[in-house]
């Protein structure tokens, strides 16, 4: 190498260095991340009208050249697993995926628990008093939150019966489900009065299992709030403290795309 290509490649290094201590980290010292993604594979639930996640494997071992290579092809309907609706899915103006901004899906977060009344009743339905309840007993407001309402069902999964109130599949299985959602009151009430950025909960919908018209899903996307569903395991996030980051597959035109969700625990 020539003093000049020895001198770019120093100058070269210098500013990537440099660019990279620019980056914060994604989290502090005394922070923790919590994974909040149900991994994708044979057992993922989907709605039971939809084949699911097919993970097809490709080669895999070493090479003629002696280096190991392994790569596989997947096929999985946009919604199912924990993924991002986008307004679009129920809103003709509403946002797609790659429209959805990123302000909306990293930001503080707020954690609801109704697990308590989800376990009595499989059809409960979060209303606005339970998200006012929060607010008095945390002295704090949801506006302008991330807000994961916890009903438990994530301890269910992947077992469909329990998850979604049946095992079977095909159209005639939709009449057959049964989890916890969001009252469509409450839906127009955080997106109205406490503008949220986005909304996520540990089941397959938004709605609430037995929902016919989808209503808590309309009530949100015309308004352009996006929803966050079968999130993982709430168990470990406080009340309040925290961050959200939800980053879907950017899937230009999408209704829906597979999400990766964490929470930053502050100290």
């Amino acid at each position: 190498m020539g003093e000049r290509s020895l001198s770019g490649a120093l100058v070269g290094s210098l500013a990537t260095a440099a660019f990279v201590a620019t980056i914060p980290p994604l989290a502090h010292a005394g922070e923790a991340i919590v994974d909040l993604t149900h991994p994708f594979d044979g057992d993922t639930i989907y709605w039971p009208t939809e084949t699911g996640f097919v993970l097809q494997r490709g080669t895999a071992g070493f090479t003629e050249r002696g280096y190991f290579y392994a790569a596989n092809r997947f096929s999985a309907p946009e919604h199912g697993g924990t993924h991002l609706d986008a307004p679009f899915h129920f809103a003709q103006e509403g946002q797609t995926v790659e429209q959805t901004p990123l302000e909306r899906l990293v930001g503080p977060g707020a954690c609801v628990d109704v697990s308590g009344r989800c376990a009595a009743d499989r059809d409960y339905q979060v209303t606005v008093e339970d998200l006012l309840a929060w607010e008095r007993e945390n002295d704090a407001s949801l506006e302008g939150k991330i807000v994961l309402l916890r009903t438990g069902y994530a301890s269910h999964w992947p077992d469909r019966e329990k998850y979604l109130g049946t095992s079977q599949t095909g159209r005639a299985a939709v009449d057959l489900l049964r989890f916890p959602g969001l009252h469509p009151s409450a839906a127009d009430w955080l997106a109205t009065k406490r503008q949220i950025e986005a909304v996520g909960i540990d089941t397959a919908s938004i709605d609430y299992g037995r929902s016919a018209d989808f209503q808590s899903h309309v009530n949100l996307f015309k308004r352009n709030v996006p929803a966050l569903e079968n999130v993982a395991s709430l168990a470990g996030l406080p009340p309040a403290g925290f961050r959200v980051v939800a980053l879907p597959m950017k899937i230009a035109g999408g209704s829906g795309a597979p999400c990766r969700i964490i929470a930053i625990l502050e100290e």
